[in-house]
């Protein structure tokens, strides 16, 4: 097999940099993110879990779902997820339970001790985006303009998955 090299003029030269600056930022974004979570915790002397773990019951939130449904919307992958899951539950921080319908499913939530860390996330990611907002280096119709360009990405991406077989 041999690698693809499209002959590109200047502007699909300058669309190519482009898009592999942002590839690269998000990887670095997301692995910065855990690494400010991981500070956040550490100050509060929270140990026991980790970066991904709190970012796991941040984004379970008020929800009751299982390891499926958070692999099918794309947060995690799937041997980390239950893994993670499996120690959240060990450690009080999530309830589970087997579905009623299908006993192979274990559907989860947090308990109280979850919802306090998802309550310190949204109080570092409030402080953040007050941070953000107050030195204007980013406003809000800038954030909406970078959701809006990602989500585009998201589905692009999503697309090649999908039609790929």
């Amino acid at each position: 097999m041999t690698a693809f090299t499209p002959v590109l003029d200047g502007s699909h030269k300058a669309m190519m940099a482009g898009y592999l600056d942002n590839l690269a930022l998000v990887e670095r974004l997301h692995r910065l993110l855990l690494d400010v979570i991981k500070d956040e915790f550490e100050r509060l002397a929270i140990l026991e879990i980790n970066s991904v773990q709190a970012l796991l019951l941040f984004n379970i939130g008020e929800n009751e779902v299982t390891a499926g449904e958070l692999k099918s919307r794309g947060y995690y992958q799937g041997s980390n997820v239950s893994y993670n899951l499996k120690k959240l539950v060990e450690l009080g921080y999530m309830h589970h339970q087997r579905s009623e319908i299908d006993r192979r499913s274990v559907r989860v939530r947090l308990t109280e001790k979850g919802r306090q860390v998802r309550a310190m996330l949204t109080d570092l990611f409030g402080r953040h985006a007050d941070g953000l907002s107050k030195r204007s280096l980013v406003d809000a119709a800038g954030m909406e303009h970078m959701n809006q360009s990602l989500k585009r990405i998201e589905r692009y991406w999503t697309d090649q998955i999908r039609y790929i077989y």
